[in-house]
């Protein structure tokens, strides 16, 4: 589903870039065509962040039977690299979208650019500039005081010419010429005060090679290559509202099809970054262990944690798309999840912080098995058999010695239910040297199985468990926010984002599971009863199943990670 639906009207609920989408189709702007664009820069992995624009620009082109392209602005060489490339079509596909045969990229395009950037020369609109980088910024003025022209701007149409051939035969190093566009340093625009169109990077590009030694600029680029591909609405995030004259500008001097660009809200989330130098700067300095880690907000690494398609798309259609930017609640995420590992998450029973009970009543060398129900929320997902034996495990936490008056789980002389196994009563508690409790002596009532008391009589609380025989032992991983505080952007003074990192952010345990679990594969997932949602991580091998805990079933249950 690409947008949230009307219950009552069963159509995608309305936002600004439908409206105006819906106005387009009643004027017959572009004949009737919706053609939107996903156009990632291959130079790191995509986010959460890119998530939403993913379903916004497919999402509409599937809602109103229309196009979506995905094309990489692959402009700069220097940063660029295919395995980015390879993840982002993972990602997309991932997400459940495909761009069917309309995979571009902005470097099909490189001869045409150049044409155009001749156009603009011969037109008196462009020229090559012997300013450094920095004298540019100095010359480019503030929003309180106007720029200053270059002392290059006015040189003649045939110098700019053969000086841009020169720059694209390798006559010059890198940086020290540009071609900018001539447009008017006084304005008050930042972008309209002659902006660097081409740059000289003498770098192998992963596609065409040595072929080039100048590359586009991204304004030029994006707007070009919207022209080229008959985009009809250009949907960018609001950081490009202030270049949208400038695209304008290019496309009306060089008399190209015009696209309408359109911007939107980028997502904000809390406790989280999503600035991809500030993503690499995690990577390159090991905070994290890559780009996948299940801590980041990537879509690789959400993936990997356990996330699902579905509930990424329910949480894009959820925040909606607005005209101005706010920060999302990472409450709001984690509730998608939950929402849909719900209904898809089959059940088992593990035990993180394992507690031993001995069953004393209970035949030595004999195993019951009792019928698990797999995924209440699901009728089709049957029921599975689980070992129930003379030793088992439960949660340290479930055991209280002296309990307060509302502490309804076991403690001496209490009877609870163990889930789909047994009554039991505690009888005895063992203590090592240390006066620490590790072991509890517990007799069963044979009659109470499945959970259910033949003489009708009830029990206030019911405990998870495992087969201390059959138990799996796994490698599990407990994840928390990969930042302490809210806006992690915002620093003190002297101080960096990275001095909010949570250093608590991971822990490891070893955790016994019931041996259905064995049956797992990397990637599926299951609500460990009463403890949360985990998937099999890739890390797994025939010795040991790694665990990601993806969300916990409620924040409460956050303290298991702090034993």
């Amino acid at each position: 589903m690409a947008q949230e639906l009307n219950a009552t009207e069963n159509k995608p609920v309305s936002n600004f870039i439908r409206t105006i989408i819906d106005k387009d189709l009643e004027t017959n702007k572009y004949e009737g065509r919706v053609h939107t664009r996903f156009p990632p820069e291959p130079n790191g992995y995509l986010h959460i962040g890119h998530a939403k624009s993913i379903c916004l620009n497919f999402g509409i082109s599937i809602d109103y039977k229309g196009l979506c392209n995905l094309r990489f602005d692959d402009t700069n060489p220097v940063k660029e690299d295919v395995e980015y490339v390879d993840s982002i079509q993972e990602d997309v596909r991932w997400l459940g979208f495909d761009w069917d045969n309309r995979m571009y990229y902005a470097s099909d395009y490189f001869d045409q650019l150049f044409e155009h950037a001749i156009t603009l020369i011969k037109k008196g609109k462009a020229y090559v500039d012997d300013l450094t980088a920095e004298e540019i910024r100095q010359y480019r003025g503030t929003l309180k005081e106007p720029g200053k022209e270059s002392p290059y701007r006015n040189r003649s149409v045939e110098e700019n010419l053969q000086l841009f051939m020169d720059m694209k035969e390798g006559v010059y190093e890198d940086g020290s010429k540009v071609l900018r566009a001539k447009i008017d340093m006084a304005s008050p625009n930042l972008n309209m005060r002659d902006p660097v169109v081409y740059r000289i990077k003498k770098a192998h590009h992963h596609r065409t090679g040595d072929k080039w030694c100048i590359y586009p600029m991204y304004d030029f680029t994006h707007c070009v290559s919207d022209s080229i591909e008959t985009i009809t609405h250009s949907l960018c995030t609001l950081e490009f509202e202030d270049h949208r004259p400038l695209y304008d500008w290019f496309l009306i001097e060089l008399d190209l099809y015009r696209p309408q660009q359109i911007e939107f809200a980028r997502l904000n989330l809390s406790y989280t970054v999503l600035s991809k130098r500030k993503l690499l700067q995690l990577v390159q300095e090991k905070h994290v262990s890559g780009w996948d880690d299940p801590r980041m907000p990537t879509i690789s690494g959400i993936r990997r944690r356990g996330y699902t398609p579905e509930s990424i798309r329910v949480f894009a259609d959820k925040i909606g798309v607005a005209k101005a930017d706010s920060v999302v609640d990472l409450a709001l995420l984690e509730s998608c999840i939950r929402e849909d590992l719900n209904k898809s998450a089959n059940r088992i029973m593990g035990v993180l912080d394992p507690l031993k009970v001995t069953i004393t009543n209970f035949p030595d060398n004999e195993t019951v098995w009792v019928d698990a129900v797999n995924n209440p929320e699901d009728e089709t997902a049957g029921t599975r058999l689980v070992p129930f034996t003379k030793e088992l495990y439960i949660e340290k936490e479930d055991f209280m010695e002296n309990p307060p008056k509302k502490f309804f789980r076991l403690s001496p002389g209490t009877e609870v239910r163990l889930r789909y196994g047994f009554f039991i009563t505690c009888n005895e508690v063992v203590k090592d040297e240390n006066g620490e409790v590790i072991e509890l002596k517990c007799s069963y009532d044979p009659a109470s199985k499945g959970g259910n008391s033949p003489d009708g009589r009830k029990v206030k609380a019911t405990l998870h468990w495992v087969s201390a025989e059959h138990a799996v032992p796994c490698k599990v991983r407990l994840y928390d926010n990969l930042f302490m505080v809210e806006n992690p952007n915002k620093v003190e003074e002297g101080k960096t984002f990275l001095d909010n990192i949570n250093p608590d952010s991971l822990s490891e345990i070893t955790g016994f599971l019931e041996p259905s679990v064995k049956e797992g594969k990397v990637g599926s997932k299951y609500q460990f009863e009463r403890l949360g949602y985990f998937a099999i991580d890739k890390d797994t091998t025939d010795e040991t199943i790694v665990f990601n805990r993806t969300v916990t079933l409620k924040d409460t249950w956050k303290k298991i990670q702090n034993r």
